[in-house]
């Protein structure tokens, strides 16, 4: 059969997913004939992951038998167990005496709004509502062993950008950095001198009207922060090579400052 440029085209790799239209949500299933090295790279607004810490070059495991991605929640991590009671009916797994147990590491993304709520103009608009899911998410993670340990950083854009800034204004020292998009920080305007967490603020110089309100916003705040124009942007950044200047842009932002308060962390620790 023709290669067609998609991932089945890999020999040794099938793709199952199921989804339910009514929640907005589904599970996406990777299964491997054999195990496979894998390595992970967690990104994005509030994942939740099991068994990726499997993945560090240091356990003793050396391949996965499948990978599951779903929508969030922790049914959504829960997807993984059907995947891995198959695979042990298949007899695959990894040997653990007389046992096997197949390695299935999943990852979710969580929503700030299910899709129903997405429909509904007047919830994208709900600062207080997204902030208040944002800090749950965030309390979430800081309790889960494999993430509590690392810092935390916010990426919003439009509203979600104001979700970000009244979560971190309500999170203290918690976050330590936050990077809007063409967001609109006016909107969390009473929060912005609470926040601590370093702050950019990314808008396109094609977006008058936000940039306008981001550079009021940006006085309003006493963290560290910077406000940058991308050259050629407008506010969904969909003329070529914004979202890359925004990628670049924000992985420096996160790196100086989420990296500074996982040493504070540390040295507080130590």
């Amino acid at each position: 059969m023709a290669a067609r440029n998609l991932i089945t085209d890999i020999p040794g790799l099938r793709v199952g997913h199921a989804g339910d239209a009514k929640l907005g949500s589904g599970t996406t299933v990777v299964v491997f004939d054999t195990p496979v090295a894998a390595s992970v790279d967690v990104r994005g607004g509030g994942p939740g992951t099991r068994e990726t810490a499997l993945l560090d070059p240091a356990q003793t495991v050396e391949g996965i038998d499948a990978i599951v991605l779903s929508g969030g929640s922790a049914f959504g991590l829960d997807a993984a167990s059907g995947t891995q009671a198959w695979l042990r009916e298949q007899g695959r797994g990894f040997k653990v005496r007389e046992a096997k147990v197949p390695i299935v590491p999943a990852a979710i993304l969580f929503d700030l709004l299910a899709a129903q709520e997405g429909r509904r103009r007047e919830l994208v608009f709900d600062i207080p509502l997204l902030a208040q899911r944002l800090e749950h998410v965030t309390r979430w993670a800081l309790e889960d062993p494999a993430t509590a340990e690392l810092p935390v950083g916010y990426f919003g854009a439009s509203t979600g950008a104001a979700a970000a800034l009244r979560a971190a204004a309500a999170a203290g020292d918690v976050v330590g950095a936050v990077v809007s998009r063409g967001g609109r920080p006016d909107l969390a305007a009473d929060r912005l001198p609470y926040v601590n967490a370093a702050t950019l603020l990314l808008v396109g110089d094609r977006d008058p009207e936000v940039l306008a309100l981001n550079r009021s916003a940006a006085e309003m705040l006493h963290c560290p922060h910077r406000l940058t124009v991308v050259k050629g942007a407008s506010h969904l950044f969909e003329e070529p090579g914004t979202l890359e200047t925004v990628a670049r842009l924000a992985a420096d932002w996160f790196n100086t400052y989420l990296t500074a308060a996982a040493q504070q962390l540390a040295a507080t620790e130590g």
